[in-house]
């Protein structure tokens, strides 16, 4: 939440216990801003190593088939 973000609504507080002055609810208001806008910008992913559709609906190839083990738990 920057000075010039002018697209977010402003945050809402209530109060539960205590009798917080107009200063006290502003320091509150400043610090937990300034911590949600780091927090949002180092989780925001970059768009540089997006995976395209076809890569994220291939699945990968499954292992060979052991033959060797044969048809020992076959019960038919």
């Amino acid at each position: 939440m920057t000075s010039g973000d002018v697209t977010s609504a402003p945050p809402q507080i209530d109060v539960v216990r205590g009798n917080p002055t107009d200063v006290e609810l502003a320091a509150l208001i400043a610090v937990v801003s300034e911590a949600y806008a780091r927090e949002e910008e180092s989780a925001t992913a970059s768009e540089c190593g997006s995976r395209s559709a076809w890569e994220i609906s291939s699945r990968s190839l499954r292992k060979p088939l052991r033959r060797e083990l044969g048809w020992r738990s076959f019960t038919g």
